[in-house]
């Protein structure tokens, strides 16, 4: 973790490297790196908010390129792996049915929308996620676009938050 000093300081590139592991979308990362400096973690956040408002399906896609599926351990030794591994942690080695049960929501899930069911994990019980994507199957595609942008959305400021303290 950086303090919002330190990080209003850093060469460019040095606060790239920070902030891309939040999400796999540059553009995202390029503008908030280029806001600073920032008079308040809050003002931060607020700015990384307003910046996730406008994405749309085409940022969700470049996002989902480096999401695991549920319950399935993150690949790669890339920060966004490993983020995803630790988010991950009440799904992943879990009880057999319950893996199972999330393979198969996840085949499911992708048949149906065409991409990898998204739910920020972390705080989340692996029947929590379950009972979500069970619901999420019924949405429409749009609705699920939305959905799918809204958990994008929680995620990135939630490792946003990990990242940067005041």
């Amino acid at each position: 973790m950086i303090a919002l000093h330190d990080f209003n300081q850093l060469p460019e590139k040095d606060a790239l490297t920070l902030l891309l592991p939040c999400v796999a979308i540059p553009g995202w990362a390029d503008a908030l790196a280029l806001g600073r400096p920032y008079a308040s973690r809050d003002e931060l956040l607020s700015t990384a908010n307003a910046l996730t408002q406008n994405w749309d399906e085409a940022e969700l896609a470049q996002a989902l390129s480096a999401h695991p599926r549920i319950g399935e351990k993150s690949a790669g030794s890339a920060a966004e792996a490993a983020l995803s591994r630790q988010e991950q942690g009440a799904v992943n080695d879990r009880d057999g049915a319950l893996a199972q049960a999330l393979r198969e929501g996840n085949a499911r899930y992708e048949a149906r929308f065409g991409r990898v069911f998204l739910i920020r994990a972390k705080g989340r019980s692996g029947e929590e996620i379950l009972r979500a994507l069970h619901a999420r199957l019924e949405n429409s595609d749009a609705q699920e676009v939305r959905a799918a942008l809204e958990q994008l959305r929680e995620i990135t400021l939630l490792r946003l938050e990990g990242v940067i303290s005041e």
